[in-house]
């Protein structure tokens, strides 16, 4: 689509009707003056005092359990960059937009101001004091393109102070669907995670979070070498964050080519058309790329298969295996919510991650490849979702309007919450809270 076309189509799409994306909708009916008095006053009044008395009820007696908030101070947005909160905001309702779509999960988006240091960037201390004070309305909190580092000590200390989930979608939305893709595609190639050498090309919240991510799945950080805008992070650099410095290796590469020579993974998390062709072929046999730039990748999918690649994917929506975070949160957090969790926590990261893994590799029901045949029509034309079960290449993660993404992976996550001690909430039939979860999303839709 020309660049012109897709603006006027967006702008018009954003004001046309009502300005913006989303709406409040009663979930009560308010049509009579008996109504009105339950409503409110003098009904709304019972329900005050049976949480004033016993305040674990307001999980009962209010929204709170299906309500998450998408909160951004506007420091990273997309690939945009520090444009601020008010032009963030579209970003957090179109959040808000597939929380409900997906998981059928209310949102509140969030958009802060005054939260900023000198240098206009993050000040984590002003952020994380306003959105501590929001936890008695909120069931989770999704934290949204904030810039780093300050985003890791965000996240790091609301998840200390808040007694419900706390997630930075930027660091591990990403790191979990990419991780899904990467388990696939080494099960294709016959590798193990913990041979493997990785390059990770971006050292900001993505590129840091997914590293750590691998590793707690087994990769090995020895076999890790991160790049920034200036090259190899290693040991003999003075401008080195703490958490650039937790990955800077003792080497003497020092450019993206070096590093690539005999790697077997690349991730990408930077900047357009840096990878080459020649680079790819310096890789080690079989190599595995995720040029995640966008819109522009890193290298393109053509170019990198044409250099040898085996399995390559991006964050576009017009390119195979596409690596996109709506496969992930809507399912975490509706897991995370049903059972009440305190916490999302690398138990639950990873479940998530083996949740998507499965489902790529599973078969895909008549029903299921209906919907996915209107919703990817060139995708069904070529016959991607008619092959038998198994894992390809052209396909190592689910498309996200496979509609059993959020209740798989929902489950997994719910189950991993209980096994890890952070629900407070059981659930007995695990196939059974699945299949609720599938008709939920489909009521919703239908309204």
């Amino acid at each position: 689509m020309k660049p012109e076309r897709l603006r006027k189509l967006a702008l018009d799409y954003h004001f046309k009707g009502k300005p913006g994306k989303i709406t409040v909708i009663s979930s009560k009916s308010c049509e009579t003056a008996d109504e009105l008095a339950l409503a409110y006053t003098p009904g709304v009044a019972q329900p005050c005092l049976e949480i004033k008395n016993s305040p674990e009820t307001v999980w009962r007696y209010t929204s709170r359990g299906n309500l998450v908030a998408v909160v951004s101070d506007g420091t990273a947005v997309l690939g945009l960059g520090n444009i601020g909160p008010e032009a963030g905001l579209p970003v957090m309702e179109g959040k808000a937009v597939l929380f409900k779509r997906f998981a059928d999960i209310d949102t509140v988006p969030i958009c802060l101001g005054k939260v900023f240091n000198a240098k206009g960037r993050t000040d984590p201390k002003l952020v994380i004091e306003t959105v501590e004070r929001l936890e008695p309305t909120f069931g989770g909190i999704n934290l949204e393109d904030i810039g780093a580092p300050g985003c890791f000590e965000v996240e790091t200390e609301l998840k200390k102070r808040m007694n419900i989930p706390v997630f930075h979608d930027d660091q591990h939305g990403t790191a979990i669907i990419s991780l899904a893709a990467i388990l696939n595609a080494l099960k294709l190639l016959g590798k193990k995670i913990e041979k493997c050498r990785f390059v990770v090309n971006g050292a900001g919240a993505a590129g840091i979070a997914c590293s750590r991510f691998y590793i707690a799945a087994g990769a090995k950080k020895k076999n890790f070498i991160m790049c920034d805008s200036k090259g190899v992070i290693h040991t003999g650099r003075s401008d080195l964050n703490p958490q650039k410095m937790e990955f800077a290796r003792e080497t003497e590469r020092r450019t993206l080519a070096d590093a690539l020579v005999g790697a077997d993974i690349f991730l990408g998390f930077s900047a357009p058309n840096c990878v080459t062709a020649e680079m790819v072929k310096s890789m080690a046999p079989g190599p595995i790329i995720f040029a995640m730039a966008n819109p522009t990748p890193e290298i393109m999918p053509d170019v990198a298969l044409k250099a040898g690649a085996s399995v390559v994917g991006t964050g576009r929506t017009d390119f195979p295996n596409q690596i996109n975070n709506v496969l992930g949160f809507p399912g975490i957090f509706r897991g995370a919510l049903d059972v009440r969790a305190k916490d999302i926590n690398e138990a639950m990261k990873i479940a998530a991650a083996e949740a998507l893994a499965e489902l790529a590799a599973a078969p895909i029901p008549p029903a299921v490849r209906r919907e996915l045949a209107a919703a990817y029509p060139a995708d069904a034309a070529a016959g991607l979702f008619d092959t038998p079960a198994g894992i390809r290449r052209d396909m190592v993660i689910p498309k996200p309007f496979d509609p059993r993404v959020v209740p798989h992976v929902a489950r997994r996550v719910a189950e991993a919450a209980i096994r890890s001690g952070v629900a407070r909430l059981p659930i007995e039939d695990f196939d059974a809270y699945e299949k609720s979860v599938a008709v939920r999303i489909r009521k919703a839709r239908r309204g």
